[in-house]
């Protein structure tokens, strides 16, 4: 899980069913994207992608296989 302002690239989805809708909502391969925040209880986070954020519940992002590109101190 990403902290709260780290970047990562999404590199693939971990299930295919679900891999189609997170495509429409533009999360596709090579796409960078930004945690913005996560809610009180930890669920759904959002995230910054392409210039707009999106929330996701934390089992949707479970299945998106990323690569950090840096951290946060």
């Amino acid at each position: 899980m990403l902290a709260p302002g780290e970047r990562a690239v999404i590199e693939s989805f971990t299930d295919k069913a679900l891999s189609l809708k997170l495509l429409e909502m533009g999360c596709s391969p090579g796409e960078e994207v930004m945690l913005e925040k996560v809610a009180p209880l930890g669920d759904p986070i959002a995230i910054n992608i392409s210039g707009y954020v999106l929330s996701l519940r934390r089992s949707e992002a479970a299945t998106v296989r990323i690569r950090r590109i840096n951290s946060v101190a």
